[in-house]
C-alpha cells in the first residue's frame, strides 16, 4: 500500500450510464447493480481518463492509501475480458448509444403499421450522451414521456427528422435535466428546439426546464412550445423567446 492518486466514484451521483466503463482502457470500472464501481485498485492507474466521460461528475481523483497499479495484473484482466466480452462489459445493452438509420422502407401516412421514425437510441434525457453524433446539426425534440401515448401520429407529426430526448418534469430530477439539456445545447450545433408536453399543470414544468437550459446555454434564442390535450389534440403551439444569462 502506498499514497497515490486513484479514482473515487460518488455512488449517489452515479446514474449507471456506463460511459466511464468504455472510457477506462484498463477495465478498472464496471457497472454493478446499476452503479459504477472500481473493480480493483490494482487496475486503476489514477490518470483519470474516465473523468471527462461522466455526465454526472460522479468521478474524481483522490489521493489515498491504495494498492499500487499493477500493469501485469491489468493485462491479464483485459485478456480475460477479451475471452469473455459479454461478461466483461457489465453495461446494460439498452444504454448503448447508437444511430438507427432510416426507417426500414417507406410507410404511407395513416398506415397503422407505419415504420418508426426514431433515428437513434437511447432517448431518455438522463441516459443520452451529451456529445452523441445524433445531436450534430439536429432539430431537437424534447418530449414529456406521456406525449407519445396520446398522440396517435406522434412519429409522423413530431419525431420525423428530429433527434429526441424524453423525460418527466414531475417525477425526474429537474435541476439535473436543466444541466444535461444545457450541455447538449451548448456542446452541439442545434438548429431548433421543440418542446412537447401535456396540458396537465405539472407537465408545463418541461417548458420552464427548457427555458432555463436555453438561457444557461445561451442558444438557441427561442424554441417552439407545444401543448397536447389528453385526447392527443394540439391545444397550443407558440414560440418562446429566451434572454440568455449574462
Amino acid at each position: 500500500m502506498a499514497l497515490r492518486n486513484i479514482v473515487h466514484i460518488d455512488r449517489d451521483k452515479c446514474d449507471g450510464c456506463g460511459q466511464c466503463v468504455t472510457a477506462c482502457a484498463e477495465g478498472a470500472i464496471a457497472i454493478i447493480d446499476g452503479k459504477a464501481i472500481l473493480v480493483s485498485e490494482v487496475y486503476c492507474d489514477g490518470l483519470g481518463a474516465c473523468l471527462g466521460h461522466c455526465p454526472r461528475n460522479a468521478i474524481t481523483i483522490e489521493q489515498r492509501e491504495a494498492a499500487a497499479f499493477d500493469e501485469r495484473a491489468t493485462a491479464e484482466h483485459l485478456s480475460g475480458r477479451k475471452a469473455a466480452p459479454e461478461a466483461a462489459v457489465s453495461v446494460c445493452p439498452g444504454l448503448a448509444s447508437m444511430m438507427l438509420g432510416p426507417a426500414p422502407g417507406p410507410a404511407a401516412d395513416g398506415d397503422p403499421l407505419a415504420a418508426s421514425r426514431l433515428g437513434h437510441w437511447p432517448v431518455q434525457l438522463k441516459l443520452v450522451p451529451t456529445t452523441a453524433p445524433y445531436f450534430a446539426d439536429a432539430d431537437l425534440l424534447l418530449a414529456a414521456d406521456c406525449v407519445p401515448f396520446v398522440v396517435g401520429d406522434f412519429h409522423r407529426r413530431f419525431l420525423n427528422g428530429r433527434s429526441v430526448v424524453v423525460g418527466c418534469p414531475k417525477l425526474d430530477d429537474a435541476d439535473f435535466y436543466v444541466e444535461k439539456l444545457a450541455s447538449i445545447l451548448a456542446g452541439n450545433t442545434i438548429k431548433s428546439l421543440t418542446v412537447v408536453h401535456m396540458q396537465v399543470p405539472c407537465c408545463s414544468g418541461l417548458t420552464r426546464l427548457a427555458r432555463r437550459a436555453v438561457a444557461e446555454a445561451s442558444r438557441p434564442a427561442r424554441f417552439d412550445d407545444v401543448t397536447i390535450s389528453l385526447r392527443g389534440e394540439v391545444l397550443g403551439w407558440e414560440t418562446v423567446d429566451v434572454t440568455p444569462q449574462i
